[in-house]
């Protein structure tokens, strides 16, 4: 009995001992930590105009940022269709430092991850390469391509962070390979640096001006502070500089880079670019794969001008250099010359007085607004109909059509 007794004291006192070290933790939680902690609950209020408090709507925050960068986007200009893109990620020792949480590489390793799948989203005939800046050299990680998890899992595979960052480095070597590149294709580089500092090999102020030269733009995103020879790379090459201040603002101003930005002069005089349509080969037939240079049985899509195999698209021929794509592509990328016209809010003062009289529900997935808010629709500045904000994303980025413009038309 006596020794049952010690062990349930010695139980009683783990468990006290388990609670000090949980208040511990929580009384340490740091700012970086606050978005992924059930702590300071108070910072989830704000004051509304009539100095009452309530609960931050985040999902109307969201859909602001979101409408914000669809006025950028939305004007009807010239834009590259055809974009070659590297994307240079900074692995030097800065990319290791802990103010962005886990770290400033996991960050930007999730943070491209979504970038590339959204870039061929909207991008269906474009290609990316990705290279790495580690120990003051850069390393071309992936070359151009179309296939968005071959791009992912190679930086997967790759991440570590160690020694000094060279942008002259990472610029020349991008150079040497967007040089070849057809003049109807769009030449950008986006650049993620998270060092205070470069270590070049020579003068990096010629490297910039060979960039311009070569009619390259140059973007980039800084992750600890703004350096001025960032911000002189993309003012003479046409790019943009921006600073992220945390997680969510780095995703924002990655995805942002997403759709294609307006074309240059040098690039605003139409070309005819021959293209191929490929028939997808039959299953159970044995072909050698021009892309990975082996056998393979059934699928894959056969050259209409050389009759090679090739397994994904779009891509080009590794055999005749034609470029081959499929219909649903052209048509994906067509949305980007005439998009649609955004969404108006209705205005709080409107709906108070005409409660009545406006739609109960919204015209898309028919489920009713909140009451008498206005915070929760828009209409269409075409047709009239409302529609909640999740609609409302859904047509701009996924659908690419008003479905009220649309009823109207089939009428």
């Amino acid at each position: 009995m006596g020794e049952r007794k010690q062990e349930g004291r010695r139980g009683e006192d783990e468990d006290e001992d388990e609670e000090d070290e949980g208040g511990r933790r929580g009384r340490r939680v740091e700012a970086w930590e606050r978005s992924y902690a059930d702590e300071r609950s108070w910072e989830d209020l704000q004051e509304d105009e009539s100095g009452l408090l309530r609960a931050v709507d985040s999902k109307k925050q969201q859909h602001d940022q979101y409408r914000r960068r669809l006025q950028c986007i939305s004007s009807r200009i010239q834009r590259g269709l055809i974009r070659y893109l590297f994307v240079v990620v900074d692995l030097s020792g800065a990319a290791g430092h802990t103010d962005f949480w886990p770290s400033r590489m996991a960050v930007v390793a999730n943070g491209v991850e979504a970038f590339i799948r959204e870039f061929f989203d909207q991008n269906p005939l474009s290609h990316i390469g990705m290279v790495t800046i580690k120990d003051g050299i850069a390393h071309c990680l992936t070359d151009l391509g179309s296939s968005p998890d071959s791009h992912i899992k190679a930086l997967r595979a790759k991440l570590g962070c160690s020694g000094e960052s060279s942008l002259q480095n990472a610029l020349d070597l991008v150079r040497g390979y967007l040089s070849q590149i057809p003049p109807y294709g769009h030449r950008e580089v986006l650049i993620l640096y998270s060092a205070l500092s470069t270590c070049d090999p020579g003068d990096i102020m010629e490297t910039i001006q060979n960039c311009k030269k070569t009619k390259i733009r140059c973007s980039v995103i800084g992750l600890s502070a703004e350096i001025y020879i960032c911000k002189h790379l993309c003012e003479e090459t046409g790019g943009s500089y921006t600073v992220a201040l945390d997680e969510s603002h780095f995703k924002e101003l990655l995805l942002e880079h997403a759709p294609p930005p307006p074309a240059l002069a040098e690039f605003a005089v139409a070309n005819l670019i021959k293209m191929g349509f490929p028939q997808r080969g039959a299953e159970g037939v044995i072909a050698i794969c021009s892309c990975h240079k082996e056998a393979k049985i059934g699928g894959g899509y056969t050259c209409p001008r050389c009759k090679a195999r090739v397994c994904d698209l779009p891509i080009e021929c590794q055999i005749c250099g034609l470029t081959l794509v499929s219909s649903p592509h052209l048509a994906r990328s067509y949305h980007h010359l005439f998009p649609i016209t955004p969404f108006d809010e209705v205005p709080s003062s409107f709906s108070n007085g005409l409660v009545h009289t406006l739609p109960r529900a919204c015209f898309g997935c028919q489920q009713n607004f909140p009451g008498s808010k206005s915070s929760g629709r828009v209409a269409c500045p075409k047709c009239g109909r409302h529609f909640c904000f999740d609609c409302d994303i859904y047509i701009h980025e996924s659908l690419h059509n008003c479905p009220g413009c649309e009823s109207q038309r089939s009428s």
